[in-house]
């Protein structure tokens, strides 16, 4: 299998599929359903940014478009959950949450899930590659591909 082939291929959802899912809406849609980690862009500075907003944080151009990134990245922050802060929890825990720094956006940070590791393996400075959870909205029955993480070998 390719790299594109393994991430086309979805993984499990970390905090299971009981866990709540985002409402899609027009800043989000491309991110959570595209299949590929997708940044807004500003199409007159170029600037990068996330989450996406009506506005952009760097030049307060209104016209904004989306960046298809390569999904590489390093792992900034990483906080473990040992206590499940709803029910829905109570059997996922421990888990960990990452800030992810976005190799080709620089200035970007993704917060997110790592899959296919133990949360107490997980590093600082780990680098990552994005995968997608697949789910269904069953509100609105739109297919999600939900950004997550896995560690890549050095």
């Amino acid at each position: 299998m390719t790299r594109a082939d393994d991430r086309a291929a979805g993984v499990p959802r970390v905090l299971g599929d009981a866990w709540s899912l985002p409402r899609l809406d027009a800043h989000n849609r491309a991110f959570f359903t595209a299949g590929v980690l997708t940044l807004q862009q500003c199409t007159a500075c170029e600037h990068v940014q996330h989450p996406p907003d009506d506005v952009c944080e760097a030049c307060g151009g209104f016209d904004l478009g989306w960046l298809a990134s390569a999904g590489d990245g390093r792992i900034e922050s990483v906080a473990v959950v040992t206590q499940a802060i709803h029910p829905a929890l109570a059997e996922r825990v421990p888990y960990a949450i990452v800030l992810v720094s976005v190799a080709d956006a620089p200035g970007v940070l993704v917060t997110g899930n790592v899959v296919g590791a133990e949360p107490d393996a997980i590093r600082i400075g780990d680098r990552v590659r994005v995968v997608f959870a697949d789910a269904r909205d069953p509100q609105s029955s739109a297919e999600l591909r939900i950004p997550q993480w896995e560690i890549v070998a050095a």
